[in-house]
């Protein structure tokens, strides 16, 4: 089976690459032609556990390729994935111009029967504009070619991007036509042998199924950190308050660690594309909208705690900020609660130092020079007067306390992901600072 896939950014890469490790002969098209290029050469442009080594493998092999040009390898394909990006406008709806772009493209260039996948993250009717597009670039042609067009929504989670793609605990495809059902269940055929299920569907449903898990998930963070505050209020431990909740089957125990707030590529742009949605049908997502305003509010929740306890004087002090990307093992930083934390320091005049394992490359795009570039944490650390734990990576969990606050100014941790121990840090001399753990009032009603 011969299988394009448009796009070698996060999705299509992991895509293409996965659907090749099963012996699959795939190629991935971008136009970006540096890129290409890079890869030809094992140069990957994003960090994922594990992808680096199965890309260079299947190219290796043969059955991975790259290339520019989707007029030239689309012919004798079965399948076309479409997978790149859908930049959110002003309005928070989705940009669908690069997906008919490819939709254009295809239309122009196809020569046999083919399904058209979208894989990006689409609003629901984009199949039918992806429908719509081809039959025109067909109709342009004068030239009949039968096709379909199916939605495969990803639900991928980055850091564990291939071991969900190779294991997936369900795959959700939408179709409209038997011919496509059956094409899609023969290609992910190797990935249901351990039993989880394809979830067949009509292209409407599963366009929104993508757009509905995203919005569960960051609904269950907004609301624990909305606890967490209140927590904070009240002298409730928030972790306590978790345990208990998350023994609850009807609740379960993921997605409701408290933190700073959600980022990356997916959440933030797909709640607001759900909630322009609604806007389009006369519907108000009401509870979507409170779910994006406490993610932005949660984000400015650690700039607030380390401006009280250094009394609204920032100037001249230095911080150390220890991870950068959105979560850990990716280098995203799209919407990375970190670049708002370390956007206000600046403001507030104080000096930034940063360490990350790995996205260090990619925050220098969007920061700059504005902070120092720290070989390690121990280097972030030194002559700061506190540290701020902001994405937790696993380096970060049990480092030499003795040693970090012999290097600082101020024995004062801010931990923005609850990894660290309170009671066992104050008793090391520590400021500790957590999320919904300590009251933020002198009076706490018992």
């Amino acid at each position: 089976m011969k299988v394009i896939v448009v796009g070698t950014g996060y999705v299509g890469l992991v895509t293409g690459a996965c659907l090749a490790e099963v012996g699959t002969n795939v190629v991935c098209v971008d136009v970006n032609e540096a890129k290409i290029n890079d890869l030809k050469n094992g140069i990957l442009p994003i960090y994922e556990p594990g992808l680096e080594e199965i890309v260079h493998r299947n190219y290796q092999n043969g059955r991975l390729s790259f290339s520019t040009d989707l007029a030239a390898v689309i012919p004798g394909a079965e399948l076309a994935f479409i997978a790149v990006g859908t930049p959110p406008g002003e309005d928070g709806s989705a940009d669908l111009k690069y997906v008919l772009q490819v939709a254009q493209q295809i239309g122009a260039s196809m020569s046999n029967y083919l399904v058209v996948v979208t894989k990006s993250t689409v609003p629901v009717g984009t199949a039918v504009k992806v429908n719509r597009t081809i039959k025109q670039a067909l109709q342009e042609r004068d030239v009949l070619i039968d096709y379909d067009v199916a939605s495969n929504p990803e639900f991928l989670k980055e850091g564990a991007a291939v071991q969900d793609f190779m294991k997936p605990d369900r795959i959700v495809v939408g179709v409209n036509t038997e011919r496509a059902q059956q094409v899609l269940a023969q290609l992910y055929h190797p990935y249901v042998l351990n039993g989880r299920p394809i979830v067949f569907m009509d292209i409407a449903s599963a366009e929104m199924t993508k757009y509905a898990a995203n919005a569960m998930l960051a609904t269950k963070i907004s609301f624990m950190n909305d606890i967490a505050n209140l927590c904070e209020l009240t002298g409730a431990d928030v972790n306590k308050v978790r345990r208990g909740i998350g023994s609850d089957p009807r609740i379960g125990d993921r997605f409701i660690y408290p933190g700073i707030g959600y980022g990356g590529s997916c959440f933030p742009k797909d709640v607001k594309a759900l909630v322009r949605t609604g806007h389009e049908y006369g519907h108000n997502m009401r509870i979507l909208e409170a779910v994006e305003a406490v993610n932005e509010d949660q984000k400015k929740v650690m700039f607030s705690k380390i401006d009280r306890h250094f009394d609204h004087n920032l100037q001249g002090r230095t911080f150390a900020i220890w991870g950068l990307s959105f979560k850990p093992n990716t280098d995203d930083m799209r919407e990375a609660p970190s670049l708002v934390l370390i956007e206000a320091l600046l403001q507030a005049g104080a000096q930034v130092r940063v360490f990350d394992p790995v996205a260090m490359p990619e925050a220098r795009k969007e920061l700059g020079e504005s902070v120092t570039w720290c070989t390690d944490l121990y280097h972030a650390a030194t002559d700061a007067d506190a540290i701020v734990l902001v994405t937790e990576w696993n380096e970060f969990r049990l480092p030499d306390w003795s040693r970090i606050q012999s290097s600082l100014k101020n024995a004062v941790v801010f931990d923005g992901r609850n990894i660290y121990d309170d009671v066992t840090l104050q008793k090391k001399g520590f400021n500790y600072y957590g999320i919904g753990l300590t009251a933020d009032i002198n009076t706490v009603l018992i």
